[in-house]
């Protein structure tokens, strides 16, 4: 039970063009599970799904652990509108959080907020593990075998 790790980001709205949203989620095994559905243009929703070794889990955990966002409550941060909503649920060993908020369009609506420390921790936070997501998805899914 102390080694349980997981870890799962949404952010979403429903608008002129239907549910568009972003959302990953890493595993305790290792899977690594991708969805976007924008809509925009007639875009289908991509799904994809990678295996990441333990060396990224850990620095995924590190990463988690060194923002320090186990210790932050939402309670005073906005609440999930009809701009949107975005989600983050971690499990760290023992410690579980599930944080929901509002979608953050600027660093001056998080210095505004009830909470602009907790808020600017989640916001930092949630740059880094997109950033992470994407180049993962980037490097498994768009290396192209080597011809001979």
């Amino acid at each position: 039970m102390a080694d349980d790790f997981y870890v799962r980001y949404y952010i979403g709205h429903k608008g002129k063009f239907g549910h568009e949203f972003l959302e990953f989620e890493f595993r305790p095994d290792g899977k690594l599970r991708y969805a976007n559905n924008s809509q925009y243009k007639n875009d289908r929703m991509i799904r994809k799904e990678a295996f990441v070794s333990q060396l990224v889990i850990d620095e995924l955990r590190r990463m988690i652990e060194k923002s320090e966002i186990m210790k932050e409550d939402d309670t005073n941060w906005p609440h999930p509108d009809r701009v949107g909503r975005q989600e983050l649920e971690v499990v760290l060993g023992k410690e579980h959080i599930s944080f929901s908020t509002t979608k953050l369009g600027t660093v001056l609506q998080i210095a505004q907020s009830k909470d602009p420390e907790g808020l600017r921790v989640f916001y930092y936070l949630v740059q880094d593990l997109k950033c992470l997501v994407f180049s993962l998805m980037n490097s498994h899914f768009r290396i192209q075998p080597i011809q001979r």
